[in-house]
């Protein structure tokens, strides 16, 4: 089982090679799901790939967003100097990004993004047959789901294991992108979730902000035990030192040492374990939503009764009953019952603080500086080495000759030194396989260790130490130099994919309904086309929830496995280009896409000629979250935030929830200058709205009379 540890910055990556991950992700800049982070330069990029296939460690660009056409070409030159340096594999979320990808690069690697939402073994399956090497599962499978989908595919599966969860399932979230402009799908994310709401009651709290996930020792090796090739760390945007100490905490749990985490004693915002065991309620942390460090005890006046050890140095804060930062500091004494100069305290202990902000509560620990010391103290010293092995022959009469080999890129590399002067016989004390060996293994500042070491030698030899030395050190400089190379590979030419000229015609109105009293308002009306609501995500052990009759496929699922071969894609597949309309298109079962509401009319019209028929949202109370628990007690809560935007949150017949925003999107006014964007359809989607709702909608698109609302559509998403 493999690490996958992630890196923001120079100074993580090399955290988190030291910790011992065997795979980097890591992002370039302006590009993948945390755009925010500092991340890599193309000179850096490469400086990492070498640094880490020296170590035997393969790097993963992170390219997990929707993009545009014209994004693609211009991330091109950059994608194929990555390529021809030896970048190992990609992490993608857009289906036509991995097709033109796939295009130009046929041999590189690809994963599918955990933003891909491929939730059982139907989807995961065909991403292996049209070319993904690995998928990495949205966070929220149980473990049953997750071995059900092992036991019926056979892509390699990657899991998330510690880090942030968002409570949009699989990170597919659209409500920063229609309350900002900013696209969580393009890595641009504002955290909404990660703020204050209210109630229709009038209670406060970050009621849509989870803890963190962090598995352990149990979690792990059932993920072992079924054979999950890979699990995955998040953090790009967290310290060095989270980084390593969750790294290694997870390497000895790999190796079956059953340690105690210290992550939470450097991040800690709560943790759970996720969905592993099913809908947690422990999964929510409704008092705060960022990192506040670790809750050691209530204060009562200036006494403090202990729930975690305290150190001379360790960093504070006091908090008010409602979680407020008061104030902090850095714990310089210790007085325990009277006796002062002490060092440390441990749980149960009750020490005086000084200082103390009135109204306060709670005391955290938001440094500790034994676990932060020994972290910086252990990346001082770790090294991540690659095994090498080892030949020597040494013949009275003919020249010394080294061996040292290595698993390259693509197969086993080795090279061989030779000795300038023939091999002596001892007239004292002769030299031996075991001192041999030693004097080769003696690898100082290069990036291997030696594994195994076999030797051919006479009997009653002498050589130098000076000379074994010498071919070592050439030796192992000639490895390294031709395990870098052996990365290196060409680009085939540049795949050019012709674009047809497009043209306009009659656009139809069409619409997506969630009950029978809105079909028939509809129908009334002369619509024909009406599709019916279905449901967003296909779980694996929920797939017989899944309407394959219906024309509309809301998944992937409900696409490939559909009784019809007249299918309407729904725009919650993120479609943004021609490239993915033409990927799906191949699956024999598209007749229409729904473009993402998250482009411009620009973006839209430059998307050309397609197989099949486009089209866009009319009108819809937009979605910006499907959660996969239920939130709330009541079907139907109401809640806003403090910047004024308010939502329904909806409680789903599986009893998940669903959050709408307030005010609809509606172009309608507008409906009749439509062609101009080349589209063949304008869907009205209905998904709260009452009958009587329904009609007023439709009046006032007769007389153009509605509220224009046109959301991304006039200007755009970051």
């Amino acid at each position: 089982m493999k690490i996958v540890a992630p890196a923001g910055n120079m100074e993580r990556f090399h955290a988190a090679i030291k910790a011992g991950a065997t795979e980097i992700y890591m992002g370039l800049k302006g590009f993948g799901a945390r755009r925010n982070a500092q991340n890599f330069t193309l000179e850096e990029y490469k400086e990492a790939l070498d640094y880490a296939h020296k170590r035997g460690v393969r790097v993963f660009l992170t390219l997990n967003t929707i993009m545009s056409e014209k994004e693609m070409e211009f991330l091109y030159p950059n994608l194929k100097a990555l390529y021809e340096h030896g970048l190992d594999a990609v992490i993608v979320q857009d289906l036509g990004y991995f097709r033109f990808m796939k295009e130009n690069f046929p041999d590189m690697e690809y994963h599918g993004s955990t933003q891909m939402t491929i939730g059982n073994h139907y989807e995961a399956e065909y991403l292996r047959k049209i070319g993904f090497s690995r998928v990495v599962l949205p966070r929220e499978m149980t473990f049953e789901e997750i071995k059900k989908i092992r036991e019926n595919t056979k892509i390699e599966l990657e899991i998330f294991v510690s880090g942030a969860l968002c409570i949009c399932y699989s990170g597919n979230c659209y409500m920063s992108s229609f309350i900002g402009s900013r696209s969580g799908n393009r890595g641009m994310c504002a955290q909404p979730c990660r703020k204050m709401y209210e109630n229709e009651n009038g209670e406060k709290g970050y009621l849509l902000s989870p803890k963190d996930q962090l598995y352990g020792y149990e979690e792990i090796q059932k993920l072992k035990a079924i054979g999950i090739e890979s699990i995955k760390v998040e953090g790009r945007m967290k310290d060095p030192n989270y980084v390593f100490e969750t790294v290694s905490y997870y390497k000895n749990l790999i190796d079956e040492k059953n340690i105690e985490e210290r992550t939470s004693e450097i991040f800690n915002r709560g943790y759970s374990k996720g969905y592993f065991y099913g809908n947690d309620k422990n999964i929510m942390n409704k008092n705060y939503s960022f990192n506040l460090g670790k809750n050691i005890g209530r204060i009562t006046g200036k006494y403090l009764k202990l729930t975690d050890k305290v150190v001379l140095g360790d960093g504070i804060i006091y908090l008010s009953p409602t979680y407020e930062k008061l104030g902090g500091g850095y714990i310089n004494k210790i007085d325990i019952n009277g006796k002062r100069d002490n060092k440390f305290a441990n749980p149960g202990d009750t020490i005086l603080l000084k200082d103390v902000p009135r109204g306060s509560k709670y005391v955290f620990k938001s440094y500790s500086k034994e676990v932060n010391d020994d972290v910086e103290n252990r990346i001082k010293k770790e090294n991540h080495y690659k095994n090498i092995d080892g030949y020597f022959k040494g013949k009275i009469g003919e020249v010394p000759k080294l061996t040292l080999k290595c698993q390259g890129a693509t197969g086993e590399i080795y090279v061989t030194e030779v000795g300038e002067n023939p091999v002596e016989k001892a007239s004292k004390k002769a030299l031996n396989h075991e001192e041999i060996k030693d004097k080769i293994s003696q690898l100082g500042d290069t990036t291997f260790i030696l594994n195994s070491f076999d030797s051919d030698i006479d009997e009653n030899i002498f050589l130098p130490v000076s000379v074994l030395k010498n071919l070592k050190r050439e030796c192992a400089k000639k490895l390294e130099d031709k395990l870098v190379e052996s990365y290196r590979r060409k680009a085939p030419e540049k795949h050019i994919f012709p674009k047809e000229e497009e043209t306009t015609r009659e656009v139809e109105i069409s619409a997506i309904v969630s009950n029978k009293g809105q079909e028939k308002v509809l129908r009334d009306f002369g619509i024909k086309r009406i599709y019916y609501k279905g449901i967003d995500i296909a779980r694996e052990n929920q797939l017989n929830e899944q309407d394959l009759n219906s024309k509309l496929a809301s998944n992937l699922y409900q696409l490939l496995e559909n009784n019809n071969n007249d299918v309407v894609v729904n725009w919650n597949l993120n479609i943004t280009n021609r490239y993915t309309i033409d990927e799906l298109y191949k699956t024999g079962k598209v007749e229409t896409v729904i473009i993402s509401p998250e482009i411009s009319f620009d973006a839209i019209r430059e998307i050309g000629k397609v197989k099949a028929r486009k089209a866009i949202l009319g009108y819809s109370t937009l979605k910006g979250m499907h959660i996969e628990l239920s939130i709330f007690n009541k079907d139907k809560e109401i809640i806003k935030n403090n910047e004024g935007d308010i939502f329904t949150a909806v409680k789903t017949l599986n009893g998940n929830t669903e959050i709408y925003l307030e005010r609809p999107l509606n172009i309608l006014n507008d409906i009749w200058k439509l062609s101009n964007l080349m589209i063949d359809e304008v869907v009205l989607e209905f998904n709260l709205e009452t009958p009587e709702e329904v009609s007023e909608v439709l009046e006032n698109m007769k007389r153009r009379t509605g509220i224009y609302r046109a959301y991304n559509y006039e200007r755009g998403v970051y």
